[in-house]
C-alpha cells in the first residue's frame, strides 16, 4: 500500500482566498479574470509548495529532537551537549572592532 496517495489534495479556501487576494491586488489594468484566476492558482500553487517545505522541516526538526532526547536517555546526561568554544567564535568581534578602528582613523586623518 502507498505511502502517499498520487491524488490531488483538495486546497483549503482559506489558501485558496489568500491566493485570489494576492492576485487582485497585483492585477494589471485590462487583466482577464481568467488571466487573474490562472494567476492566483499559481500563487495557491506556491502556498502550498511553501507549505508542504515547512511541514518537512518541522518534521526533521521533530525527528532530531526525538533522536537527542532518546540518546540523553540512554546515556543519562542532564545538560545537554554544547559546541566547544575556540577562537573562531572571536574572529568577528576581532574584525568588528578593527573595522571601527579603521574608519576612526580615516575620519581623523581626513579631518586634519
Amino acid at each position: 500500500m502507498a505511502k502517499y496517495s498520487k491524488k490531488q489534495q483538495a486546497v483549503s479556501e482559506k489558501t485558496q482566498e489568500e491566493a485570489m487576494q494576492v492576485a487582485r491586488a497585483t492585477q494589471k489594468p485590462g487583466q482577464t479574470k481568467e488571466q487573474t484566476k490562472l494567476i492566483a492558482q499559481g500563487i495557491q500553487k506556491g502556498i502550498d509548495h511553501y507549505k508542504k517545505q515547512q511541514k518537512a522541516k518541522s518534521r526533521e526538526l521533530n525527528k532530531r529532537l526525538k533522536k537527542a532526547a532518546s540518546a540523553k536517555h540512554e546515556t543519562g546526561q542532564d545538560n545537554p551537549v554544547e559546541p566547544p568554544t575556540d577562537k573562531a567564535s572571536r574572529l568577528p568581534w576581532f574584525l568588528l572592532l578593527a573595522s571601527w578602528a579603521l574608519f576612526t582613523a580615516y575620519i581623523l586623518i581626513t579631518r586634519l
